[in-house]
């Protein structure tokens, strides 16, 4: 049976940002963390929300920027860590001490770093289409494919992005949600579409900002991107338990990202779906819950 999802939640943290999240089960049960990506909001997970609030108190953020979640004007208010404080915060606030995670692009960045540098803060990780950090830097540093693939960062770095993807009723973000293959699946229906446009119409600066404030992009002509940074792989060492969830057709992170994972994470377990893309949630609801079931137990 489904568990009733409830949103219009907020909390009020003590480094001034309030973030808004929907939940389902009772506080007091484990705590299952949800964290979106961009351009999404917590609704990207309300399958899930469902399918676990039985047996946990499953929370889904809107992260800092976006949706209903507090949107802070500058740049420098993106930084990977003032997001991750965020969420470390937010967990305190609901009255626990740690929490399994499960995330998805830009939440899976933030879920990295947590379990990197704060690992008290999770039993175990559960990563959807989000890369290594260490393995993100090495490739936008020295892979021409990866490179080339993640070029549209540089694009939305860029001044004035936002309006562009505003522009015509947001019909680059339509692209960008429906352009990466599987045009058989109809998972972006009407209802669906009018909940994106209206969280995407409350503002895309805070969004646009998580790409401005990050040191890991690609090369330019005039800017060495990532290739300017000095990393130490040992220093993005991973203790915890990670499960991973891989759609392979995704064009933005590229599968070859994978590859040299297994030397940065003690216990780990790749599930690789050849048909899915960056938005497997959506495209493969069911199994990504069921993959999630099994981590959980495993």
């Amino acid at each position: 049976m489904s568990a009733l999802v409830q949103d219009g939640q907020y909390a009020s943290l003590p480094n001034g940002i309030r973030l808004h999240y929907a939940s389902a089960g009772e506080r007091g049960q484990p705590l299952l963390l949800f964290l979106h990506g961009f351009p999404e909001f917590w609704f990207a997970w309300h399958e899930q929300l469902k399918a676990f609030g039985d047996r946990y108190f499953a929370v889904a953020p809107d992260l800092r920027g976006f949706n209903l979640s507090d949107m802070p004007h500058e740049v420098s208010d993106y930084r990977p860590k003032l997001i991750t404080q965020d969420i470390e915060q937010l967990i305190a606030h609901l009255g626990y001490r740690s929490c399994v995670m499960v995330a998805h692009d830009w939440g899976g960045a933030i879920a990295w770093n947590i379990a990197i540098n704060q690992p008290d803060l999770l039993s175990r990780l559960i990563i959807i289409n989000a890369t290594h950090p260490y393995l993100f830097a090495k490739a936008l540093a020295s892979d021409p494919l990866q490179q080339q693939a993640s070029a549209y960062m540089n694009w939305l770095r860029a001044s004035g992005s936002e309006k562009a993807l505003a522009k015509d009723q947001f019909r680059v973000m339509e692209q960008l949600m429906l352009g990466m293959g599987r045009p058989s699946d109809h998972w972006f229906d009407e209802a669906t579409r009018q909940r994106y446009h209206a969280h995407w119409a409350r503002g895309l600066t805070g969004g646009v900002n998580y790409y401005r404030a990050t040191p890991l992009y690609p090369p330019t002509a005039e800017d060495p991107g990532a290739g300017k940074l000095s990393l130490n792989p040992a220093d993005f060492h991973c203790h915890l338990p990670v499960r991973v969830i891989w759609g392979m057709q995704d064009k933005a992170l590229l599968p070859q990202l994978l590859n040299e994972l297994p030397v940065l994470v003690d216990d780990l377990i790749i599930e690789r779906l050849p048909e899915a893309t960056h938005w497997v949630v959506h495209e493969e609801p069911e199994r990504v819950t069921e993959l999630i079931e099994r981590f959980l137990y495993e």
